[in-house]
């Protein structure tokens, strides 16, 4: 890139000074013919081949350097994008600097490259420039300072209005943009066919319009008079002035050769563009430094929990999780309180509370997805930090509410890894136990179906309670000495849900299992039960013992099993006391 600009730019800067003087000198002196074609030949042939030489770099060189460019980067990204903090990614500001370095981020790599070597070239050149007419004329030499002030003064001006405009049409623009992608979303599909919500987002796209046009009016006018005056500066003072000069010296005054002013009139023209491009060359560079700058910030960034952290290896037996005096603190928001806990290997245990009582963030703090802003997690005695994240994650088959479909088969979103025919009937016998194996039958291809029509238009698209099926089944699947459940049956149906559970004890038999679930009934079964509320453990026990206490466990109880059975609560009262 560096070679490309230096050539166009001497290309440039050869036939409008050297080349134009040449030849108009060649014939004012009466030099013969062959020896003006024999300059003209060599000039054809050098610039040919360099025009050849152009041709190979930019339709075979530099597409072929991109692809390598653009796989190597994306590597780099994934890479480093796995490693970082899962908490990175619930960070906006950390998010918008990601999107930003990845978007596009070979192409703008070499925008990058290129910009930094049109500033090089284009200030060698427009200082070539100057100092070339200067020592023509003195007078002439000044010409060149308009294009500079049109540029750099006025451009930046205009720039500034550029800027502010852009930035108050963002929020009509985000509207507009937001409607845009609602009309065209399947998801939003029914509601706008069954209500008349239509008439209100027209009305937000017609104020979303009128604001763009109160914009576009608010900066119209200083922006044209600011755009005159850098077309004034940068092309018409210096065209017509300095021809003008040019012709009274030589026409009128007689002291500047014809020769020397078709150099002056040509050098012009060359001046302002190459002012043109080393002004836009500076502007895009600064644009693209602030994606330079969001890529190494991400690629250099340093998580808090590497993913690739080599501890001890804390082996396939699981004897106790301690959680002692945990604290774990989110955006300056407390979730967790002091928290302590002991979970005994081969038990069942249940979490249970209201919405944002803490019960995911303990998943995710055992997971090590955060580490606890005081207190520690122990597992067999030793605190969890010590040992390797991925032997340390593999002691736990996961299944939570939150999890995604990928646009895999069946088979590879159970498994989620590579697959081979050996592997059907484990599959089969996972899909079996998760109560969704009778609905995969029915597919065109079975377990080798691709679920959702990313890139399939014959892939199935399961009901909710279908796709957690699936997500159940990975727990399934794993043969680890600890099996995690959140809120497993949130999209089921009671018989559905009954069933799962069955299922979920049954294969839990001898294995440390921890669920979370709303539904209170669905835990009776669980050997422990930690009742959550605001971070803190306020109740625990089986789930007799939480009855018989009568506190916040048992009215919760009671009021979910109002609502489900439809009884009154003395009624229910009555019914436990018989129980």
């Amino acid at each position: 890139m560096a070679l490309m600009r230096f050539v166009g730019y001497f290309e440039w800067l050869f036939y409008s000074a050297f080349f134009m003087r040449y030849v108009i000198n060649a014939m004012e002196q009466g030099k013969s013919f062959e020896r003006i074609m024999t300059f003209l030949v060599i000039t054809l042939v050098v610039f040919s081949l360099i025009t050849l030489y152009n041709n190979y770099i930019e339709n075979s060189f530099l597409p072929a350097q991109k692809v390598r460019i653009s796989d190597k980067l994306s590597r780099m990204l994934i890479a480093k994008n796995r490693n970082v903090d899962i908490s990175c990614f619930e960070d906006s500001d950390f998010y918008d600097k990601y999107t930003l370095a990845t978007e596009n981020a070979d192409v703008r790599l070499c925008d990058t490259v290129n910009e930094i070597w049109g500033i090089v070239c284009g200030a060698i050149s427009a200082v070539f420039a100057f100092v070339y007419m200067f020592e023509i004329d003195k007078m002439i030499g000044l010409f060149v300072l308009f294009p500079i002030v049109g540029n750099f003064f006025f451009g930046s001006l205009l720039s500034k209005i550029e800027f502010n405009r852009n930035k108050d049409m963002a929020i009509h623009n985000r509207r507009i943009l937001y409607i845009n992608r609602v009309m065209y979303m399947k998801e939003y599909s029914k509601e706008l066919r069954l209500t008349k919500v239509f008439s209100m987002i027209k009305t937000h796209y017609d104020e979303a319009i009128q604001g763009i046009s109160d914009v576009t009016g608010k900066y119209s006018f200083k922006g044209s008079i600011l755009h005159w005056l850098k077309c004034m500066f940068t092309f018409c003072i210096i065209f017509e002035g300095s021809f003008l000069y040019g012709a009274y010296r030589a026409l009128v005054s007689k002291t500047m050769p014809l020769s020397v002013l078709a150099v002056v009139t040509s050098m012009m023209v060359a001046s302002s563009w190459i002012l043109i491009y080393f002004a836009d060359a500076i502007a895009n560079s600064l644009k693209f430094g602030l994606f330079v700058d969001n890529l190494r910030g991400f690629l250099e960034h340093e998580p808090s929990i590497a993913e690739d952290y080599d501890g001890i290896d804390p082996g396939d037996t699981i004897e106790k999780i301690e959680f002692r005096n945990v604290s774990f603190s989110y955006k300056d928001k407390e979730i967790i309180h002091d928290m302590s806990l002991e979970i005994i290997g081969g038990k069942t245990y249940a979490l249970v509370g209201h919405n944002g009582a803490g019960k995911s963030t303990i998943i995710k703090l055992l997971m090590r997805f955060y580490d606890p802003t005081s207190g520690a997690i122990y597992l067999n005695g030793r605190d969890i930090k010590e040992y390797n994240l991925q032997k340390y994650r593999r002691l736990f088959a996961t299944a939570f509410q939150e999890q995604q479909i990928f646009a895999m088969s069946v088979k590879d979103n159970v498994l989620m890894r590579k697959t081979t025919n050996e592997d059907d009937g484990v599959v089969i016998e996972a899909l079996k136990l998760a109560g969704v194996y009778d609905k995969v039958q029915t597919l065109k291809n079975g377990i080798d179906t691709m679920l959702t029509k990313e890139f399939d238009n014959d892939g199935a698209v399961l009901s909710g309670g279908e796709f957690q099926k699936i997500v159940v089944a990975r727990a399934f699947v794993m043969d680890s000495p600890a099996k995690i459940f959140d809120e497993p049956s949130s999209a089921l149906d009671p018989i559905s849900e009954n069933q799962l559970f069955e299922n979920i004890m049954n294969n839990g038999k001898g294995k440390t299992m921890l669920f979370i679930s709303h539904r209170l009934s669905s835990v009776q079964n669980a050997d422990w039960v930690f009742m959550l509320e605001n971070g803190r453990v306020i109740e625990e026990g089986t789930h007799k013992m939480l009855l018989d206490q009568n506190g916040v466990y048992a009215d919760m109880y009671e009021k979910q099993a109002v609502n489900y059975l439809a009884v009154s609560e003395n009624e229910l009262r009555g019914r436990r006391e018989l129980v």
